[in-house]
């Protein structure tokens, strides 16, 4: 299962193991059994002396396995094949149940040993799906902190019955005691709040008890880690209220025009990103949504930030790098069946589709890279653009045009995605030359037709374009004193990894250029 070079690897990790634990497999006579058993047989023999193995499970999903700490209640179980992207999330399940400590904050694990109740946790994942890990992460964290939640983690390839008779068309998916709990990405922080109804009221107060900062920094990716770099290299009080640190780039497969960097995949980026952002003392707040800017009563006033959850923030410069999101394409259908057949992620989602015909909106190059994509896995995928033409590289509209199983539509208007028993089951568009409207018949429509910048809460207060973005000058600066703004989310055109970094370095400059002046 696992070569030489891995073994070696995870030979280094469990030697972090302090408490002995026991693994127990269910299993019956499939090749993935096998696979599992394997598998099983070989972590155990890396530390025989602190991890057992049993092979007489009797849990009714096979094959699976749990993991049970010498001497606990606790309850974690893997259904399928924990590999691909949920390799990482096995051998940490391993080491925290094996006692390492997890690079958690301690009062979130104190959250976590104080929910009371009874939480049953089924969560579906893919191996391909790269915003799962995290979901997947930590469910078997909590599981492991606290025996009154039990979590199983279910390869959702494995079990395709289950997937479909849950109707399950996008992962993550969390269900919670049976009952839909969660779709998308999630942190702990998030469900941990989820749970515990008093957690955001504690979250406000202890924000707004914060010290103002010199530099406050709104958004976490690449424009707002780069600006906190620079800005506390200047030895100032720096923070950061990310909605999710890393922000898009989470949601980003392959990094391979990042200078320095030949190849690496988003959300390694992201948390390499964050552990350098943390390293010079920056003050990070995840999961923080702005809601309002106040700029300064004064000249030199502090600017005050209001959040989502009732907190305020307060510094002397602000740097806006609150970045973009998918657009929608708003047609009727699109919202009623998101997560139903609509999908936006062609390689966390693209998996539940195997064998089907889906349709991709767009054709830009995240429109091609995703139909592309699917084409190696789907049955028929059909592409859907706006314009006369492409307007992707040429490198991939003749890459996509060699495919066998693609057709494309070009100058073709989406009018509707419809659906019957509460998924997709076909596409309406009209032909933009002929008017003539027709019909495809399909299972599963992902959306790639571009950015929306995430400004809305600052209408009225700070200047933007027609676009919504915000507008700045040569050196960051906004219409508001003392408000820089960075990255995706302003003027800035190109909205690429590298310029967003560079921006926010450049705001943070002029943010410390405006400190010493004013």
């Amino acid at each position: 299962m696992l070569d030489d070079t891995l073994k070696a690897q995870l030979a280094a990790y469990l030697e972090r193991v302090t408490l002995p634990f026991e693994m127990v497999a269910s299993l019956d006579d499939s090749e993935t059994s096998r696979d599992m058993r394997s598998l099983l047989e070989t972590i155990q023999g890396l530390r025989a002396d602190m991890i057992s193995v049993r092979f007489d499970g009797a849990d009714a999903r096979k094959p699976s396995f749990s993991l049970q700490r010498t001497g606990t209640a606790t309850s974690l179980r893997f259904a399928g094949l924990p590999l691909g992207h949920e390799f990482t999330s096995l051998v940490l399940a391993l080491l925290w149940t094996g006692g390492h400590p997890p690079k958690v904050e301690q009062d979130v694990i104190d959250q976590i040993k104080s929910l009371d109740g009874d939480f049953n946790f089924d969560v579906y994942m893919s191996l391909t799906c790269h915003n799962c890990p995290d979901v997947v992460q930590a469910l078997a964290l909590m599981a492991i902190f606290n025996p009154k939640v039990k979590t199983t983690v279910i390869e959702g390839g494995a079990f395709q019955q289950e997937v479909t008779e849950r109707d399950i068309m996008a992962v993550p998916m969390v269900f919670l005691n049976g009952q839909m709990f969660s779709s998308g990405h999630m942190l702990v922080e998030e469900i941990v709040g989820k749970l515990d109804t008093g957690a955001a009221a504690k979250d406000a107060a202890k924000l707004s008890a914060k010290d103002p900062y010199d530099v406050l920094i709104i958004g976490g990716g690449p424009a707002g880690a780069a600006a906190a770099i620079y800005a506390a290299r200047k030895g100032i009080r720096t923070g950061v209220a990310a909605e999710r640190f890393g922000g898009q780039v989470n949601d980003t497969m392959a990094i391979e025009n990042y200078p320095s960097v030949q190849e690496t995949d988003g959300p390694k980026f992201a948390a390499a990103l964050e552990s350098q952002t943390r390293s010079y003392g920056v003050d990070i707040m995840n999961l923080q949504v702005a809601q309002s800017l106040v700029p300064a009563a004064e000249p030199g006033g502090l600017i005050e930030v209001k959040l989502a959850n009732g907190g305020s923030l307060k510094s002397k410069t602000v740097i806006l790098s609150t970045g973009a999101r998918w657009r929608n394409v708003n047609v009727p259908g699109e919202q009623e069946y998101k997560n139903k057949g609509v999908a936006y992620c062609p390689h966390c989602d693209g998996p539940l589709f195997k064998g089907k015909d889906v349709a991709v909106i767009g054709g830009g190059n995240s429109g091609i890279e995703a139909a592309i994509d699917l084409a190696g896995v789907v049955k028929h995928v059909t592409v859907i653009e706006f314009m006369p033409e492409l307007k992707a590289d040429a490198v991939l509209v003749k890459k996509l045009h060699s495919l066998p199983n693609v057709t494309v539509h070009t100058n073709a208007q989406t009018m509707e995605i419809t659906g019957q028993d509460g998924k997709v089951n076909g596409l309406k568009y009209k032909d933009r030359a002929t008017e003539a409207e027709h019909l495809v018949k399909l299972e599963g429509v992902f959306v790639q037709i571009g950015l929306v910048p995430n400004t809305e809460w600052l209408k009225g207060t700070v200047e933007l374009s027609k676009f919504g973005e915000i507008i700045v000058d040569a050196k960051g600066h906004t219409n508001v004193p003392g408000v820089f703004a960075a990255g995706d989310c302003t003027t800035v055109p190109f909205k690429q990894i590298v310029i967003a970094a560079g921006d926010g370095s450049k705001a943070a400059l002029s943010a410390f250029d405006h400190l010493i002046r004013h």
